[in-house]
């Protein structure tokens, strides 16, 4: 699942993965839950402002339903533009 929101002259892209992280030495294990990955791209540019980040939950964990790791994503990357761009 992918969605685009346009906030403050930016488009945040906010696509929800399926958790499925591996421990070392262990066979791959059933998904776990989901986790947001987020790109911001300044209005009318190509190039996004950084690299994906990718969110879950407070202390690591993955969120447990696609739609709060969509509005987790989406929340998070608000909070980016607000804190480092809004003046």
């Amino acid at each position: 699942m992918q969605r685009n929101y346009e906030y403050h002259g930016y488009t945040l892209e906010v696509a929800v993965e399926i958790d499925v992280s591996l421990e070392p030495g262990k066979r791959p294990q059933v998904p776990r839950g989901y986790v947001a990955v987020v790109r911001i791209f300044k209005e009318g540019q190509a190039l996004a402002v950084f690299s994906p980040l990718r969110f879950g939950e407070l202390g690591g964990r993955p969120f447990a339903t696609d739609t709060d790791a969509l509005m987790g994503g989406y929340s998070a990357a608000r909070k980016i533009v607000d804190d480092l761009f809004s003046q």
